[in-house]
C-alpha cells in the first residue's frame, strides 16, 4: 500500500520540496497550510487543505484520515508578531500532538531551529543547554521540550531536526542567497551588513533527504539532530563569489546594522546525525550555489 504523509506548511519552500519528492516516489500526500500554494508551488496529486494549526477545532474536523507520517514545517517567517509566533510554533504543536497521539502514526518530524541554541558558542551540540533569546527560538524550544516529554511519557514517535540556513532553487526571493543572486543579475546596488559573519548553509536536497531518513529510521525517535554541513562560510565571501560569477551587482557593506546579539559564528556539530541515521550532507556550498544561480538565471531570462 502507498505510504500516506501529511505535511504541515506544505505550500512553503520546505513543504513544497518534500511534497514534490513524496509524489515522485508515489506516496499519497496531504498538505495543511493557511494559504493556497502559489502557482509555481502547486504540486499535482497533493490533497491541499487550509487551516491555521492554532485553530484546534477546525484542525480536528479537517483531518479525519489516518496517516503513516506527519512532518511539521508550519510557522511564520515574520516573527515580529510575538503572539502569533508563539501560537503557531508552540500551541499549534500541542494541537497536532492532541490530534495524532491516539492515531498510531509511525513518525512525527518536528522542524526545530538553530535559534533554539540562542547565544551558545558554536559548534552547537544537541545535548547543550539551550538559551534562546528571541520569541521564535523560545517558542521552538518550548515545543521541543514538550515533544520530547510526550515521547518519554507516551512514546509519541517524534524526531526534532534543527536545520541551519536552508537554500536552493525556487526559494522565496526575500531570503539571503536569492536576494544576492537577483541583485547581481539585475546589476544593481544592494544593502547588506558588514558580512563578516560566518554561517552554515544547507542545500535543499540534503534537508529533504534528512527528513526521509528520519521517517524510516527507528533510532531517530525521541532525538534531536542538527542538520547542516558543519562547515560555516563567511557571508562576504559568498557575496563576492556570486557577484563574480554573475558579473554584476554592487554590495553596500555596512548599510544594514547587525543586531546587538548577533554572533560572528553560527554552525553545528553534525556527528550525531551521521552516527545515528547515517546522514551527511552531499552538496558542497559552492556546488549548491551554482545550481541555485542557474535556476534564477534561467528564470531571469524568461
Amino acid at each position: 500500500m502507498k505510504k500516506k504523509i501529511l505535511i504541515i506548511g506544505g505550500t512553503g519552500y520546505l513543504g513544497y520540496s518534500l511534497s514534490k519528492h513524496c509524489i515522485n516516489i508515489n506516496w499519497n500526500v496531504w498538505s495543511i497550510s493557511k494559504k493556497k500554494p502559489k502557482k509555481h508551488r502547486y504540486v499535482s496529486g497533493v490533497k491541499y487543505k487550509y487551516c491555521d494549526i492554532f485553530n484546534k477545532k477546525k484542525l480536528m474536523s479537517l483531518l479525519k484520515e489516518n496517516f503513516d507520517y506527519v512532518v511539521n514545517f508550519g510557522g511564520y517567517v515574520d516573527h515580529i508578531n510575538i503572539k502569533r509566533t508563539f501560537n503557531t510554533h508552540f500551541i499549534g504543536v500541542k494541537n497536532l500532538v492532541a490530534l495524532f497521539k491516539s492515531k498510531n502514526i509511525k513518525s512525527f518530524i518536528q522542524i526545530g531551529s538553530s535559534s533554539e541554541y540562542g547565544t551558545l558558542k558554536s559548534p552547537h551540540h544537541e545535548n547543550s543547554k539551550c538559551s534562546p533569546k528571541m520569541i521564535y527560538g523560545k517558542s521552538k524550544y518550548k515545543a521541543t521540550k514538550f515533544l520530547l516529554k510526550e515521547f518519554k511519557n507516551n512514546k509519541f514517535p517524534v524526531t526534532i531536526l534543527r536545520f541551519y540556513q536552508v537554500y536552493g532553487p525556487g526559494q522565496d526571493e526575500n531570503r539571503f542567497i536569492p536576494i544576492i543572486i537577483n541583485s547581481c543579475l539585475k546589476k544593481k546596488n544592494f544593502p547588506c551588513s558588514n558580512a563578516r559573519q560566518f554561517r552554515d548553509f544547507l542545500y535543499i536536497d540534503d534537508a529533504i533527504r534528512a527528513v526521509m531518513k528520519c521517517l524510516k529510521h527507528k533510532e531517530s525517535k525521541g532525538k534531536i539532530f542538527n542538520i547542516s554541513t558543519g562547515k560555516p562560510e563567511q557571508l562576504k565571501k559568498i557575496i563576492f563569489y556570486i557577484k563574480r560569477k554573475l558579473k554584476g551587482g554592487n554590495p553596500l557593506f555596512g548599510k544594514i546594522k547587525l543586531r546587538k546579539d548577533e554572533l560572528k559564528y553560527v554552525y553545528p556539530s553534525t556527528k550525531l546525525a551521521w552516527k545515528t541515521i547515517n546522514w551527511k550532507y552531499q552538496t558542497p556550498l559552492y556546488l549548491g550555489l551554482k545550481k541555485t544561480m542557474n535556476f534564477y538565471k534561467n528564470d531571469f531570462v524568461k
